[in-house]
């Protein structure tokens, strides 16, 4: 298997998310794969460690009112350490189409790069300190590598403890709460 293709040239192909990651001026590498299946199998395209890989969850507060939750591989978001964060009462999940329409991006590309909305970001506090984090880039198989501090100092993310390891019970788990 060939390795990732890892450019930061400009392409014709640069997604807006790719080029929001330029203007911030933040060191980044732009690594294309093959789209995945899966997270374990993005994480090997991009030879990264699993827990490296970094989701960003679309979760919606109010009618046209979202947050965008960023959450590593091998763990998700806890709905009750969420809701007290934000201090609400009720959180969703939109659905493809609406994810799409608050972010711009489809599922499996979205990323607080380039986003419509300006949503506010959120990244779990587990991904602090990691020395380099793999967010979606815009498009599937498009990936932006930067360390987690300028992931966190570049999308204004506010830090906090929100998510649980994969195979520990979740409260409130599903997809409303």
């Amino acid at each position: 298997m060939t390795g990732p293709r890892t450019d930061d040239a400009g392409d014709p192909d640069d997604t807006p998310a790719i080029v929001a990651v330029r203007r911030t001026g933040v060191r980044h590498a732009i690594v294309r794969t093959r789209p995945a299946r899966d997270p374990l199998e993005s994480a090997e395209l991009q030879q990264i460690e699993l827990g490296d890989l970094v989701r960003t969850i679309v979760v919606r507060r109010a009618e046209d009112d979202y947050v965008l939750v960023l959450v590593p591989a091998g763990r998700r978001f806890d709905w009750s350490l969420l809701r007290e964060h934000l201090g609400v009462r009720r959180l969703a999940l939109p659905d493809a189409e609406e994810a799409k329409s608050a972010t711009g991006y489809e599922r499996g590309a979205i990323t607080p790069f380039g986003a419509l909305g300006g949503w506010p970001v959120i990244a779990d506090a587990s991904i602090v300190g990691r020395p380099r984090v793999a967010i979606g880039g815009g498009a599937r198989g498009v990936n932006i590598h930067l360390s987690a501090g300028d992931l966190i100092a570049a999308s204004g993310a506010v830090v906090a403890d929100v998510t649980t390891a994969d195979d520990a019970p979740a409260s409130g788990a599903g997809t409303r709460a």
